[in-house]
């Protein structure tokens, strides 16, 4: 495939996984092989005209029509992910379907241990979890700074995490969640180096910062500050399809990749999708692309516009960097005086037919992504100014319910040994003094409301009324 540049040459832009697709499906052959629906012959109608036909004739798997296998990799899906690794700046980058959350599971289960300790933040993603629960390995609290007004968490404190190194002689890793949800960037070089000192792997989830490498004005990726190893969700703002990402091993990374891949082989499906393997593919041939770097520069160009725009509105406010911390400029944290964020996320919903990425007690986060338009940031300004100008009411005071989790967990018992316990469900009106046996974490962002060990507390109900009943240890 070719792209122009602004000299009207044409550069190669090399997609091995998507050219052999668009090869299979130019030289059909006769399917006596899954998936079953053969090339769309054997889908639904309607669904076959919602996506279309195209859509169904590359849904296939590896194995077939030369092209490749996922584990091991071979053929065009190895020299795809090759190609990842040096866009990305890493030593191995392993393709991820189920999301990044099927590259945490593999780093916990191929590099963990039954009573290791883990020392991660508390606004990890509940994939983190899911991998210690496999593992049995433990998390050791790292409470990032918490940003009151604006009801989220903030970044990492070094200093902290030297502490509980310095307290705790048996911790396999240190596992950052950078940047937050909501964009907050923490001082990644300074914990590397700390790591080092101690001889611990950093691993970094940087799933909402897939973008970073290829634009200067946006902070540095953990590969280049020292991490070991990190996970990257293309599916949120790279251009990738829903469910896939990649996972990258750094080039001096002190981890065993050979148990990571291991990992990923048992928790991969046997089956794995090349549409989806083809759209990781093409998002990173699109990002090194000048057409992909020109619509990550409007991208950011976009978020200043809108930055600057909400510094002129009265009642409305975005989450800047004022307090030594920094930011991913793509990602607007924004709340409005008088409104919780989920009564702001449906007055822009309903009234003017604008979804946003989500919304928490305080406000809500807008993306500025490679897709979007200046007509679309226009539109959003334009509503937004309307809104700053209106008086709406706050209803959602009135249901005393919280979203996004800021407490820290109380633990009674490690997560492994409380999941896999004997367990009982319960009114949630009953619950309170009792151990929880599940974790409670809604998307977005993901963040646990209650873990498997965890003392519940009458903190805790502001966010559980969608809950009418908990499982807890019997």
């Amino acid at each position: 495939m070719t792209c122009v540049t602004k000299n009207n040459k044409y550069t190669k832009t090399h997609a091995p996984i998507v050219e052999a697709l668009k090869k299979a499906y130019e030289n059909p052959t006769y399917q006596f092989h899954i998936p079953g629906h053969t090339k769309g012959s054997g889908a639904l109608p309607e669904f076959k005209q919602l996506i279309g036909r195209k859509a169904l004739a590359v849904d296939t798997t590896d194995e077939f029509d030369n092209l490749g296998t996922l584990h091991p990799a071979t053929g065009p899906i190895k020299e795809a992910q090759e190609l990842a690794a040096k866009a990305f700046g890493a030593k191995k980058t392993f393709f991820l379907l189920n999301g990044s959350t099927a590259g945490n599971l593999a780093l916990a289960m191929g590099l963990t241990k039954k009573g290791q300790k883990i020392i991660t933040n508390r606004n990890c993603h509940r994939s983190v979890l899911t991998g210690m629960i496999i593992s049995g390995a433990e998390p050791l609290w790292l409470v990032p700074e918490r940003f009151e007004d604006w009801g989220i968490w903030g970044n990492v404190n070094p200093e902290r995490i030297e502490e509980l190194l310095k307290n705790h002689n048996d911790v396999s890793m240190v596992w950052i969640t950078n940047p937050t949800y909501e964009g907050v960037v923490s001082d990644i070089k300074s914990i590397s180096v700390i790591c080092k000192r101690y001889n611990v792997p950093l691993i970094v989830d940087e799933a909402h910062a897939c973008l970073w490498n290829f634009n200067d004005h946006l902070p540095t990726s953990a590969l280049k500050l020292g991490a070991d190893a990190v996970v990257h969700s293309l599916h949120k703002t790279g251009g990738s399809m829903s469910q896939s990402s990649m996972l990258h091993i750094s080039e001096n990374s002190i981890l065993d990749v050979d148990a990571v891949e291991k990992a990923l082989k048992l928790l991969h499906t046997t089956s794995p999708s090349l549409m989806l393997l083809a759209s990781l593919d093409a998002a990173r041939a699109n990002l090194e692309s000048p057409r992909g770097r020109k619509q990550l520069q409007r991208a950011i160009l976009n978020a200043k516009y809108l930055r600057s725009e909400i510094d002129k509105m009265e009642h409305i406010h975005q989450l800047k960097p004022d307090f030594g911390y920094k930011t991913d400029v793509t990602k607007v944290f924004i709340k409005a005086d008088g409104l919780s964020g989920k009564r702001l996320e449906s007055i822009l919903e309903i009234d003017f037919n604008i979804e946003v990425e989500s919304a928490s007690d305080a406000g809500l986060l807008l993306l500025s992504n490679i897709g979007n338009k200046r007509s679309d940031i226009q539109y959003l300004v334009d509503c937004l100014k309307k809104i700053d100008q209106t008086n709406y009411s706050d209803i959602c005071y009135l249901e005393n319910k919280k979203h996004m989790p800021m407490l820290t967990p109380i633990i009674k018992m490690n997560l492994r040994e409380a999941y896999y316990s004997a367990k009982e469900t319960i009114p949630k009106s009953q619950a309170i003094g009792r151990i929880s046996a599940e974790i409670i974490a809604e998307c977005p962002p993901g963040i646990a409301v209650l873990l498997p060990g965890e003392l519940i507390t009458e903190s805790h109900m502001p966010y559980l009324t969608d809950y009418e009943f908990i499982e807890v240890i019997k």
